[in-house]
């Protein structure tokens, strides 16, 4: 599985202008309705703030990965933002989030999101592509790198 199969650089917002976890969700959860006309921004919204009601999605190093499952989609979609600022998402060590990939699962799957989760998590720890994401100024920029690492695995 690659994680630009599952991606479009239309789901990349390059530059999040959200301060809070919550704006930072809805910007993401706007981007896919746009392109995703089957997905209703406030239930995923909703399904997105339930999850992090059961603990954060972020993960630390600057990294959140939010997920949820919802009806109408038959593939996941996989969303993502970067924040320069960084957004506080009450991550495990305490510090700002300034990656963030969204994923999203039609309501009964279950091994193919916890894969792109994993992928995305793997992909995630080297510094150096974290780096790159964070030098990056476009969407096609951010796409291209995620697509140079997808193919190292």
């Amino acid at each position: 599985m690659k994680i630009t199969e599952l991606m479009n650089k239309d789901l990349i917002i390059p530059m999040l202008v959200a301060k809070t976890k919550k704006e930072a969700l809805k910007e993401l959860a706007d981007c896919v309705v746009k392109k995703e006309s089957n997905v209703d921004s406030a239930e995923l919204l909703r399904v997105l703030l339930e999850r992090e009601e059961l603990g954060s999605t972020g993960i630390g190093d600057g990294i959140a990965i939010p997920h949820g499952k919802i009806k109408r989609i038959e593939n996941l979609i996989v969303s993502f933002g970067r924040s320069v600022d960084g957004v506080d998402f009450q991550s495990m060590d305490g510090k700002p989030t300034h990656i963030i990939f969204l994923l999203i699962a039609p309501e009964n799957s279950a091994g193919i999101h916890l894969k792109a989760l994993a992928r995305i998590s793997r992909l995630l720890k080297d510094s150096a592509f974290r780096r790159n994401i964070m030098e990056a100024t476009t969407s096609q920029e951010i796409y291209d790198i995620i697509a140079q690492e997808d193919e190292k695995y």
